[in-house]
């Protein structure tokens, strides 16, 4: 199971009803607006965790969020955790350009997705921290796993779908997701530092915590 069925799995029909409301617009186009951002990030943590300290620095911060739970926690907390991990994972003009990118295709404005994005980081890192411990990854596994994840986005429709979002052409050719998302990372050097934040509460309806996002040498994310 991708990263990105076990976040829609998580969060359930609730889940994406809240997140419909939040976005303003049906469930179908959350879930594609989901699908998106989530896609990016997962694609964004595996340009960062090509290079070998960028996967170590992945993997200390993952054991960080093993722990936390980012569906039932506060809003707030959530944003501001998920807020660092962007600016790990994309940086801060590849965050614009992937909100921009998503707010042209779901046809929702670039102010709700800039609120989406941050809520859905802490969940994936949370996912990612838990498969890392269950099968007892190093880094270079986990590193592994995150080119397979974008792998199979890139030949299935999340790729095409991403291809549109960030201007490339993802999906329709092999390594279209990667190329799309090096280019996006600058090569995946792109990466800032953030204060570190440990688990954060999301609402009732489980939604997205955070996790400290941690770049190429610094390991709290």
């Amino acid at each position: 199971m991708s990263l990105n069925d076990e976040l829609l799995q998580q969060l359930g029909n609730s889940g994406l009803e809240q997140i419909a409301g939040l976005l303003g617009t049906d469930v179908s186009t959350a879930k594609q607006a989901v699908e998106a951002a989530a896609g990016t990030i997962v694609g964004g943590m595996a340009v960062n965790a090509d290079r070998p300290e960028g996967a170590e620095a992945l993997r200390s911060a993952l054991d960080d969020h093993v722990t936390s739970d980012p569906f039932n926690s506060d809003v707030s907390s959530v944003t501001r955790d998920g807020q660092g991990i962007l600016e790990h994972v994309l940086g801060e003009q590849g965050t614009q350009q992937a909100t921009a990118g998503i707010s042209q295709f779901a046809g929702i404005n670039m102010g709700t997705i800039a609120k989406l994005l941050p809520l859905l980081a802490p969940m994936v890192m949370s996912l990612l921290a838990n498969r890392a411990t269950k099968q007892n990854m190093d880094a270079g596994a986990v590193a592994q796993d995150l080119n397979k994840e974008t792998t199979d986005m890139s030949s299935g429709g999340l790729g095409d779908l991403l291809g549109a979002i960030l201007g490339g052409s993802a999906g329709g050719g092999g390594g279209g997701l990667g190329d799309l998302l090096g280019g996006l990372l600058g090569g995946g050097s792109q990466q800032q530092s953030a204060p570190q934040q440990s688990a954060a509460p999301a609402t009732e309806q489980r939604q997205p915590q955070s996790a400290p996002g941690g770049g190429g040498s610094n390991p709290d994310w």
